[in-house]
């Protein structure tokens, strides 16, 4: 099997510019692998969620942004498994395809403390379970610092980084956005 070099991406981003940004695939499928390490990570800290998905055990679940996609299957213990595209193909019970054009999109929600806009095409029922681990799950980043450079630097990062998402709130509420109010009372 021949191995593709991890600077092949550099050589095709200032050969072919920007169009060249999709990363080589065996970067996406570690990017996707580590995705669902951190996923786990997460479920593992809340037994409720995992309850609630080994009621959906061997379910597949395709989440999708324009070209870039992850396939999830849900496994008996009540976690994540990623499942390469090829190896299922067309044959998911539900698809999230978040529905934004651009990052900005899909991170103005998230900053606000919404969700972005999501179609949604499946199973019912395991989509209000996905919902619900969205609205309830969430990663406590302080306990995990904590237990590498102690309580009290990990609750100083903490305090950075809360201070940090404040102020990103606080620029997107003051971005004018074509058609909003701001930019009309500018004209």
């Amino acid at each position: 099997m021949a191995t593709q070099s991890p600077f092949s991406f550099a050589q095709n981003f200032f050969a072919q510019g920007p169009a060249a940004l999709t990363p080589p695939e065996w970067a996406l499928d570690e990017l996707q692998r580590r995705l669902v390490l951190l996923l786990n990570h997460v479920l593992m800290q809340e037994p409720q969620a995992m309850a609630r998905l080994v009621q959906q055990k061997g379910r597949l679940l395709k989440v999708q942004w324009m070209q870039w996609h992850v396939q999830l299957r849900i496994s008996p213990a009540g976690l994540f498994e990623h499942v390469p595209l090829a190896a299922v193909g067309d044959m998911v019970d539900l698809q999230l395809t978040l529905t934004a054009a651009n990052p900005w999109q899909v991170l103005q929600p998230l900053l606000d403390g919404g969700k972005p806009d999501v179609q949604v095409q499946g199973d019912v029922q395991l989509a209000a379970d996905i919902n619900w681990l969205i609205d309830h799950v969430r990663w406590d980043l302080e306990a995990d610092l904590a237990r590498i450079v102690g309580d009290v630097p990990a609750h100083m990062l903490a305090q950075g980084v809360q201070r940090m998402v404040q102020a990103l709130r606080q620029f997107a509420g003051s971005v004018r956005r074509p058609g909003s109010a701001n930019a009309e009372s500018a004209a």
